[in-house]
């Protein structure tokens, strides 16, 4: 059997009535639908499973993958634990109008209902116009009633934290917290293995047909978590050339790599994959004797069994990438 090397797929887009057309000029997307909301960049959700875009392996699902080559993959622990289904779904959003006000279960409750993961994620921000802002909880402690009055009354918008954005932002949102992407941003989004959420307000907002999109009142209100959450924005220092931790929770590790010299990795201790999302310039990944090209807004999926690489900024032209593991 020929030896696994960075696997490059073919994005998955979807139309979405918020969606926008940002991307095909920021991160290279070429997409012939009209308002594309979302470009899935590596997935393992069931009739949305990634297929790989070159080399030996291009055709085959990742599935297929999981299913030949196990823990080579994707980490032997990792196998251990999902068997076949990839545990993290990578995807840009393009919000041109405001995502619907949503929550997500976690994983007792999604499995308990929906035989499915929960969703735990987080944003980082890729670029945002004036004056855009997000959600990210409640700007107070509120109880499950005085939510109930503001959500029938229309004034569910009054108990929200509003944060406003730009690029390189990063937001955790835990499974459980209220939230929503307001109008004019574009984040890179790596979450769980989910695809389950509960739309609590859509702005009144109807389709071409006039129709309105369901709302789930009654599921979420066992999702959500009520407390205030005093900081939504991630904190971090940038740093050249080392990496920066962004968030660390038991579904996913993401550092900030921003290169303008080469740097060595080396993840002979993790027992995992890893995943590069090459948000600005571009550079190359060098293993044993090999290299591939990366270009902005490229995704990569490192297989377990590559512990030592380099990746080297092309032309000395600074490259800013998104790091993902499971530890």
């Amino acid at each position: 059997m020929k030896n696994l090397y960075p696997l490059k797929f073919r994005p998955i887009f979807k139309e979405k009535i918020w969606g926008g057309d940002k991307l095909p000029a920021l991160l290279n997307k070429n997409y012939s639908i009209l308002h594309c909301g979302e470009s899935w960049e590596l997935s393992g959700v069931q009739d949305d499973i990634s297929v790989v875009s070159d080399g030996f392996l291009k055709g085959n699902s990742l599935e297929e993958l999981i299913e030949v080559y196990m823990g080579e993959l994707v980490g032997e622990s990792i196998y251990d634990q999902f068997g076949t289904e990839f545990p993290l779904l990578i995807k840009y959003i393009d919000a041109n109008d405001r995502l619907s006000i949503q929550v997500h279960p976690d994983d007792e409750l999604s499995k308990e209902r929906h035989g499915a993961y929960g969703k735990t994620e987080m944003w980082y921000v890729v670029q945002a116009d004036e004056g855009a802002e997000l959600i990210s909880g409640f700007n107070r402690t509120i109880d499950r009633d005085s939510y109930l009055i503001a959500l029938q009354n229309g004034q569910l918008e009054n108990l929200l934290q509003f944060e406003s954005v730009k690029p390189g932002d990063v937001f955790f949102i835990p499974a459980g917290r209220v939230h929503g992407i307001g109008k004019g941003i574009v984040v890179a989004e790596i979450q769980q293995t989910s695809d389950v959420t509960y739309r609590i307000f859509d702005y009144n907002r109807v389709d071409e047909k006039g129709q309105s999109r369901e709302l789930h009142t009654e599921l979420a209100l066992d999702a959500i978590n009520f407390k205030s959450q005093k900081q939504a924005k991630t904190e971090y220092q940038p740093k050249m050339n080392e990496p920066v931790e962004l968030v660390k929770c038991n579904y996913f590790t993401t550092n900030l790599l921003h290169l303008n010299e080469e740097m060595e990795r080396d993840f002979s201790k993790t027992d995992s994959f890893v995943i590069y999302l090459c948000v600005e310039g571009s550079y190359s990944f060098e293993w044993e004797s090999e290299s591939i090209g990366v270009h902005r807004g490229e995704t990569i999926l490192v297989p377990a069994s590559i512990e030592n690489f380099t990746l080297k900024p092309t032309a000395g032209i600074p490259a800013k990438l998104l790091e993902v593991y499971v530890e």
